[in-house]
C-alpha cells in the first residue's frame, strides 16, 4: 500500500454529530437481560485503574456491590469515607475503557468523576510530591480524537482546576498541578518519546487522562484526573512503591478533599449552564 493510500484515523470525524450508539441504551438492555433493578449510584464516582483502592476497601469490609450498576464489563462498589458516599470501579486501565465507563457512569447518576492512576515520572520534582493534579494531558492515544479535534488540548476545566490547585497546601496534601503524557502503548515509551514528552512539559506518563478530559470537554461533564507518582518505568529496582496499603490511604484522603471542594461548585454550574472548559 502506498503511503498516500494509508488510512488516516483523523479523517471523517463528525464532532458535532450525535452517536448512534448511546450508553443509556446499552445499560437499558443490560438491565433487561440481567434483571438488574433501576436505582441510583453515588454522585461521586472513582476510577481506580490499579485496583489497589478497591482491594483495600474490600479487604477492610468497607465496600459493597452496587446492585443497580448495569455495566456488562465491571462491578461498581459503594463505600463511605468521612461521611461521604462514593462509587468506585477497579482496574479501569486505558483510555478507551476509562471513557466507556465514564459515559455509562454519567448517564447512571454520577455528577463528579475522579480518576487516580499510578504514573511514571517523566520530570523529577524537587519536593517529590505523591500526586499530580493533571491540568493538561498530551494526547498520545486514540480515544480523545473521537471527542475533540486534534488541534484542541485535553485540559481540566478551569472551574475545577483553580479551586483545587489552590487548596492542596492548606489541606496538607502532597499534590501539585502539572501536565501529563497519556499513551496507550506503555511498552513503547522509548527514550525519544520520553524526551519529547519532557520537552512539552510533562511531569508524568499515564494511560487515561487525555481521553477522559476530551470526553469531559465534549460532553460538559466534570472529570478530574490525578497521577500518583509511583515509578520510573521500572528502570531501577524497588520501583512501583505507593506507600501504606499501596497508596490507598493517601488516595482516599485526596478523593474526599476533591469531592468536598468541588461538589458545591458543580451544583451551582448544573443549576446554570454546566462546566466551562479551558
Amino acid at each position: 500500500m502506498k503511503s498516500e493510500e494509508k488510512i488516516n484515523l483523523l479523517l471523517g470525524k463528525d464532532y458535532a454529530g450525535e452517536s448512534v450508539f448511546q450508553p443509556e441504551n446499552l445499560l437499558r438492555e443490560a438491565r433487561r437481560q440481567k434483571n438488574i433493578p433501576k436505582g441510583s449510584i453515588p454522585s461521586v464516582c472513582v476510577l481506580d485503574p490499579d485496583g489497589d483502592i478497591v482491594r483495600y476497601l474490600i479487604k477492610t469490609g468497607q465496600a459493597s456491590v452496587n446492585p443497580c450498576w448495569a455495566c456488562y464489563h465491571t462491578t461498581l462498589y459503594d463505600f463511605s469515607y468521612q461521611g461521604m458516599s462514593f462509587g468506585i470501579i477497579g482496574c479501569a486501565v486505558g483510555a478507551s475503557f476509562a471513557v466507556l465507563l465514564a459515559e455509562q457512569l454519567f448517564v447512571s447518576g454520577c455528577r463528579l468523576l475522579v480518576s487516580i492512576t499510578s504514573a511514571g515520572i517523566i520530570t523529577p520534582l524537587e519536593s517529590e510530591p505523591s500526586f499530580v493534579l493533571i491540568s493538561e494531558a498530551i494526547r498520545d492515544e486514540g480515544t480523545s480524537y473521537h471527542y475533540l479535534p486534534p488541534e484542541k488540548p485535553a485540559t481540566l476545566s478551569a472551574d475545577l482546576l483553580i479551586p483545587l490547585s489552590a487548596s492542596f497546601e492548606k489541606a496538607g496534601l502532597m499534590a501539585v498541578t502539572g501536565k501529563s503524557w497519556t499513551t496507550d502503548a506503555p511498552y513503547r515509551e522509548t527514550e525519544k518519546a520520553i524526551a519529547k514528552a519532557r520537552a512539552q512539559g510533562a511531569l508524568a506518563v499515564e494511560m487515561e487522562a487525555a481521553a477522559l478530559y476530551a470526553f469531559a470537554q465534549a460532553k460538559g461533564k466534570p472529570v478530574v484526573c490525578y497521577a500518583h507518582l509511583t515509578n520510573s518505568m521500572a528502570q531501577h529496582g524497588e520501583d512501583f512503591e505507593k506507600g501504606a496499603e499501596n497508596g490507598s490511604l493517601d488516595s482516599l484522603a485526596l478523593l474526599y478533599h476533591t469531592a468536598a471542594t468541588l461538589l458545591p461548585i458543580i451544583s451551582n454550574h448544573y443549576a446554570n449552564k454546566g462546566l466551562h472548559a479551558n
